[in-house]
């Protein structure tokens, strides 16, 4: 009988390694003939070597740390010089540039693909950074339009890209400008040509003149391909839709109920209610109704192939561009006051620490009480009642604090991270042009309703995991080890000391904020952490909730307007018995590419929103050029600083060849810039006068000139004068 090896890290490390792919224990086990009781000292082991940075866990599996999960999403880039079709993950945050990803000839069941399309993949490794994919499933042809701005330039026109990536102009024959005029937004779509001959571009669809405000929003939800129109089928079934009986529901009509939104919200898909728990000492009973989205929109119909397809609302400041209908998002799923409506409810007990004691899912039949304000409930509690909560005070407002102070004491106790980072508010006049820009004000009230929803995703989560049902879990997984390093050090430069150590706790993370917060660097601090982080997913693998402290999550309460709350909604229903509309049993075998789907959709809608917000600020601040305004830099990159405006909050750059003439080294981890010949140093966090030179609304751009501020001597910096001489010299002849 062979004598089993003596364990060895680096020999366990390197058999991983060498796998194409993710192994579990029990080949590890098999392969070094460990059994008994040195299969702990195994599971130590490979624990270790997780916390030391060197593997990531792929369900039961290892893989080493920064090797691509066994299925993935890829986005083809183009042939390489051999015609092999060259890929990379759609999802690649690591500083290193992403793996090499070659389709699998002999498995690949997708027609000649295109560039930017997205297909679900099995990968192995086959080198070092190397990867062979073999296709799962199609998920979107890449994009087969090119946004722009024409303009019309003697005979031919000329589209100006609105991608702030693409700024090679593309010419127009006079027979292909679809009767654009100057100044139109439209979409090109290029044309197949003989072999050998340029490529011809042609406009098929002419969007809105640059000067509307209105086109902003359009430009976005072009360029991103993001579905606008309802086919005929979803829309007949959503018109056809009615009052939900109240069958074997349980009636919950005569609970006080209420809705808490913003004043421009229109779809309400969250109710609130919580008492004195009498059986827990200072604990609270809470009740969160969800619209039962899934009482109508059915496994497989036309209206859930939509709102797959969607994935999610996209809101824009002057429209919302919504995943299910008007007739079911702002009607029959939306919980106006006063009318029944179906919902999913789940009750919490909760002790007078926050903590999760019990839950209970049921299928009701609910009528809100009042559909209210954020505003109007701050001030009620405020001791401003209005005409609306004046009668709801005592028996409705009141309690929720009391739930939600017990709740607040929950998440201090497990140290969550809060980046409470600043939202712009845009307001459109009734031109529609922008009326002013502000920073969105945060309430306690906003806190409260994020406290009760996050407590009601904890418990779906939990409910189901408990039946072992399917779940859709959204991931927030901790900072890689190299972004945790740069965290610490770009921290270490502003006086901030991270412990050193993989096992970095969120309760780490803001105890630092608490620091900044008093020194007045909160907001800098605050964007260091958020570009350390991890983006997080969904998936029906659980690694847990990092910014959370939590070990489960899900998200349950906003089915109008994701779809991942729809399949939760459903897996709830099939594991607790409470009636049709449940998660068919072959359903979970999709989790995986849903999840990437639905992880992409969400991406999609965020850049959307993103650059039209952009375009509006940018609009907004078009006939302030030349005009000097106060800021802070917030960005240090190679090419310039970014510089965010007081007030305001708009972001722009600051040129790199604006700045005092000067040769700048760019120093990552310290976020500053440093003159090679004058010790200038710009930094991160310092304060500047700036003067607006561009404001490029076709592509949403600020470009700015330095006034003053921002930079520090560094003397120890300053090198000797001949290395000034010899660097002046080579400078010179650059800048020529």
């Amino acid at each position: 009988m062979a004598k089993p090896s003596p364990l060895s890290k680096r020999q366990i490390l390197e058999f991983i390694k060498e796998s194409p792919t993710p192994v579990g224990k029990r080949e590890i086990a098999r392969a070094f003939q460990i059994r008994g009781g040195a299969r702990i000292a195994l599971k130590a082991i490979l624990k270790e070597l997780q916390e030391e940075g060197h593997l990531d866990k792929e369900r039961r599996r290892v893989r080493p740390a920064g090797d691509l999960p066994p299925v993935l999403v890829i986005e083809v880039i183009g042939m390489d010089s051999d015609g092999e079709v060259l890929c990379r993950p759609t999802r690649w945050e690591e500083d290193a540039p992403p793996p090499a990803i070659y389709l699998n000839p002999g498995k690949t069941q997708v027609a000649a693909p295109g560039p930017r399309d997205h297909i679900l993949v099995r990968v192995k490794k086959t080198a070092p950074n190397v990867y062979e994919a073999d296709t799962i499933r199609l998920l979107g042809k890449g994009p087969s339009v090119v946004v722009g701005v024409y303009e019309q330039r003697g005979a031919y026109g000329t589209i100006r890209p609105t991608t702030r990536s693409k700024q090679r102009d593309i010419r127009i024959a006079p027979e292909d400008n679809g009767g654009a005029r100057d100044g139109d937004v439209v979409a090109i779509e290029y044309m197949r040509v003989g072999r050998g001959a340029a490529r011809k571009a042609k406009v098929v669809e002419r969007i809105g003149p640059i000067s509307d405000p209105k086109t902003y929003s359009l430009i976005a939800i072009h360029s991103r391909e993001i579905p606008v129109e309802f086919n005929g089928e979803a829309l007949a079934q959503a018109e056809a839709a009615g009052p939900t009986p109240l069958g074997k529901r349980t009636d919950l009509r005569d609970l006080p109920l209420v809705t808490i939104d913003g004043a421009d919200a229109r779809d309400y898909d969250d109710a609130v209610w919580a008492a004195p728990d009498d059986e827990i000492s200072g604990g609270w009973r809470l009740i969160v109704a969800i619209a039962d989205v899934a009482s109508y929109v059915k496994p497989g119909d036309a209206l859930d192939r939509s709102a797959e397809d969607r994935g999610t609302s996209v809101y824009f400041p002057d429209r919302v561009v919504p995943m299910l209908p008007e007739a079911l998002s702002n009607g029959w799923c939306s919980l106006v006051p006063g009318e029944d409506r179906p919902c999913l409810a789940v009750e919490i007990r909760i002790d007078a620490q926050g903590a999760i004691r019990g839950h209970k899912f049921q299928r009701g039949l609910m009528r809100s009480a009042a559909r209210l304000t954020y505003e109007q409930v701050q001030a009620a509690h405020d001791g401003y009642p209005d005409d609306d909560t004046d009668q709801l005070l005592k028996p409705v407002i009141r309690p929720l604090y009391g739930a939600y102070e017990a709740l607040i004491r929950g998440r201090d106790k497990r140290g969550t991270l809060d980046l409470d980072l600043a939202e712009l508010q845009i307001s459109i006049g009734e031109d529609g042009h922008v009326a002013a820009i502000e920073p969105r004000t945060r309430l306690d009230s906003h806190r409260l309703i994020e406290e009760f929803m996050i407590t009601a995703n904890v418990a779906a989560a939990e409910s189901l995991e408990s039946k072992g049902a399917p779940v859709m879990y959204r991931v927030h997984e901790p900072p890689s080890p190299d972004k945790l390093e740069g965290l610490r050090q770009s921290l270490a430069s502003l006086g901030y000391k991270l412990q050193r150590s993989s096992a970095v706790r969120p309760s780490h993370l803001a105890s630092i904020l608490r620091q900044a917060a008093d020194s007045g660097h909160v907001d800098l601090v605050s964007g260091l952490i958020l570009r350390s982080q991890s983006k997080a997913v969904y998936s029906p693998v659980n690694a847990g909730h990092f910014g959370l402290a939590l070990q489960r999550y899900c998200h349950f309460t906003s089915p109008i307007r994701r779809y991942p709350d729809i399949l939760v909604h459903r897996a709830l229903i099939a594991a607790n018995g409470l009636g049709a509309g449940g998660l068919p049993e072959e359903a979970a075998d999709r989790f995986d590419e849903l999840g990437e789907k639905i992880s992409m959709t969400e991406r999609r809608a965020e850049a959307a929103e993103r650059e039209a917000k952009d375009r509006y600020v940018t609009a907004f601040l078009s006939d302030r050029v030349g005009a000097r305004f106060g800021g802070r830099i917030t960005g240090v990159t190679r090419f310039g600083l970014f510089v965010t405006l007081d007030k305001i909050g708009a972001d722009g750059l600051i040129p790199i060849r604006t700045l005092p003439h000067d040769y700048y080294d760019h120093e990552e981890t310290e976020h500053r810039l440093i003159g090679r010949d004058s010790g200038l140093t710009y930094t991160l966090g310092e304060t500047v006068q700036i003067e607006l030179r561009e404001a490029n609304v076709d592509t949403g751009g600020l470009v700015f000139e330095l006034i003053e501020g921002g930079a520090q001597l560094q003397r120890d910096k300053r090198p000797s004068s001949k290395h000034r001489q010899k660097r002046r010299r080579k400078v010179h002849r650059g800048r020529r």
